[in-house]
């Protein structure tokens, strides 16, 4: 399988690209998802002109508006140019299947970037880059996600899981969107869906797919998919889905191994194992007892196993 491009800010691979010279190379962007990722560096305040090093710059709220300006000089503001950097890469952006960002910068951060008032009050923490929010807004479909972030297990995974989700409905659309070849993602990725929410809106969806509708039907279903999926799945509704997927067997235990089977679902639904430890004893039983449907649906292995994503929830 080729490596899926990933959008990224430039010092997060080690690029001496920072205000002050250097980066902020991460070990596990740089290490473990490299192995998987292709990794595409952009660093808007460099692509704009802005010099290394450089004075340093914050977002403050002037009149009701977000600027970034020069924190020693406030007439050097370059709110303009990086949306029009943002708007400028939009092509670049098309084959993405995901976006790491550099959190807490004010032309990248996606969440909680500090935004500075009046003099003498502290800066609010809701703010969200420049560049970062003319990204989202361009890039609707985009899973991205802050480096910062990436830390927090249930966060890495949901992030990871919408890349491959979006690497997959790509390859569909470069092959052709027929209402077949729809149905059958659908049904592939419907106990993903499940374990983050109710799928039977997206099903609906399907209901009355045809030849003359079909693309205005994949795009309403690709744009609430990935909204749907941005909700990280709570316990309940992997133990859910991990009862729905028992149920496949109930003809193929025996009794030892469904007590078994529930006794783990049950000890994972009380935090005492990771999710890791039910799927493994899934794949077990349905390498022993195949399921064509289950064989299909990317659930018990949404992406890579090497990656251990599921160890940690």
């Amino acid at each position: 399988m080729k490596k899926i491009p990933i959008g990224i800010s430039s010092c997060l691979i080690g690029e001496n690209v920072r205000f002050d010279g250097g980066h902020k190379r991460d070990s596990y962007i740089v290490g473990t998802l490299s192995e998987y990722f292709e990794f595409r560096p952009f660093c808007p305040e460099v692509a704009i002109g802005m010099p290394i090093p450089r004075p340093t710059i914050h977002l403050v709220k002037i009149n009701d508006a977000i600027r970034c300006v020069g924190i020693k000089d406030p007439s050097n503001d370059v709110t303009d140019a990086l949306h029009a950097y943002a708007d400028k890469v939009k092509q670049q952006h098309t084959d993405l299947c995901g976006y790491i960002l550099k959190k807490d910068s004010p032309s990248c951060g996606m969440t909680r970037v500090k935004v500075y008032g009046e003099i003498n009050h502290p800066p609010q923490r809701d703010g969200v880059g420049i560049y970062a929010r003319q990204l989202l807004q361009n890039n609707p479909l985009l899973p991205v996600e802050e480096e910062g972030r990436l830390g927090d297990p249930g966060l890495r995974e949901n992030f990871i899981q919408r890349v491959y989700v979006m690497y997959r409905w790509q390859q569909l659309v470069a092959e052709g969107l027929t209402a077949q070849r729809l149905t059958h993602f659908h049904a592939c990725h419907k106990l993903i869906i499940m374990s983050h929410a109710d799928y039977r809106p997206l099903g609906h969806l399907l209901t009355n797919i045809g030849k003359d509708n079909v693309e205005s039907v994949a795009a309403e279903y690709i744009a609430l998919l990935m909204e749907t999926l941005k909700t990280v799945p709570e316990r309940k509704n992997h133990v859910n889905v991990l009862q729905h997927i028992q149920g496949y067997l109930k003809k193929d235990l025996d009794k030892d191994d469904k007590a078994e089977l529930s006794e783990i679902i049950e000890r994972y639904r009380n935090g005492e194992v990771p999710l890791i430890v039910p799927l493994t004893l899934l794949k077990h039983h349905f390498r022993k007892s195949p399921d064509p449907y289950i064989d299909n649906s990317y659930y018990l292995s949404p992406y890579p196993q090497q990656l251990r994503l599921i160890n940690q929830i």
